[in-house]
């Protein structure tokens, strides 16, 4: 009994600080966030305490028309938001699963230099790097002056303040954050077991599917989850490489916090930005407690 209440007592000391910590700089701002998006905005900005569901009906279809108009751009803004985070992630994999299989099998001192470059940009400010790539793919950018010096084009292409530039901006900026779940994940493969595959007749596909993909699957998810709840509500690669041509949900939550002042608006934008992310982090526990009791029971 001693024991038992020595262990508690020391778990309590452990994750009290970190859990008050939570509890005070996340948790109440949430709760304030999620009551104030019920709220009525102010005439000249801020809030009215006053209940008004109509924030979330601006954006669903609900609101009374008599004092809030419905535009289904809010809608189109979430769902290429969603899009494009989607995208985010299947790149982001595209590119990192071969290199981390790469580097997994290299020597190990060769190893540890490949590993030190992929974590090199986060010692980098990430606004100095993606004006590195304004500075590409602007018209008068390197990629436009090479390909008009040659004579491919006869004017510049329109590579900034697009989709594409948006997806290529997210992909360089989270793809540190793919590789290292999925390297994680690949370094801890038994290897016999691929071995044992090839032995028994099975060729470098099916030993893919059947063998290296289901033991890498908790890094692809990981890595994943990583990936597209920051890509979701970025609203720093929009500004610099999508402009005022292409809107993302952080773009416009910043817009009415800081532009329209619209506060109740902003948060009840914020609350779908993290009622996505909610759902999709219930779908990770349920998949990831699915394999656990699967390994489990074999």
């Amino acid at each position: 009994m001693t024991i038992a209440w020595l262990r508690r007592l020391q778990l309590t000391l452990l994750l009290g600080p970190v859990t008050g910590f939570l509890a005070v700089f996340f948790l109440v701002p949430l709760i304030i966030m999620v009551a104030i998006s019920f709220m009525a905005p102010g005439l000249y900005g801020g809030v009215e305490y006053s209940y008004y569901p109509d924030n979330y009906g601006r954006i669903f279809g609900f609101a009374d028309p008599m004092f809030e108009e419905y535009d289904p751009v809010y809608l189109a803004i979430f769902l290429r938001s969603i899009r494009i985070a989607v995208i985010t992630v299947v790149l982001s994999l595209v590119v990192c699963y071969p290199a981390a299989f790469m580097i997994a099998r290299m020597p190990e001192k060769w190893k540890n230099f490949c590993l030190f470059l992929i974590t090199l940009p986060f010692f980098a400010s990430v606004i100095v790097r993606l004006f590195i790539w304004v500075l590409i793919l602007r018209p008068t950018g390197f990629i436009n002056a090479i390909l008009l010096g040659i004579g491919i084009i006869d004017r510049p292409l329109e590579l900034i303040y697009t989709d594409g530039a948006i997806i290529l901006g997210m992909v360089y900026v989270f793809i540190p954050f793919m590789f290292m779940p999925l390297y994680a994940s690949i370094e801890k493969l038994d290897w016999t077991l691929i071995q044992a595959s090839e032995d028994l007749g099975a060729g470098p596909i099916r030993t893919f599917f059947r063998i290296i993909l289901p033991l890498t699957m908790p890094g692809i998810i990981g890595g994943s989850i990583i990936v597209f709840i920051p890509a979701l509500g970025n609203f720093v690669v929009p500004t610099l490489l999508g402009g005022a041509k292409v809107q993302m949900l952080g773009n416009l939550i910043e817009q009415q916090f800081l532009s329209a002042r619209n506060w109740p608006f902003g948060s009840a934008l914020a609350m779908m930005v993290m009622g996505t992310m909610l759902v999709v982090l219930f779908f990770y526990v349920r998949l990831d407690s699915r394999q656990q009791a699967a390994s489990g029971v074999r």
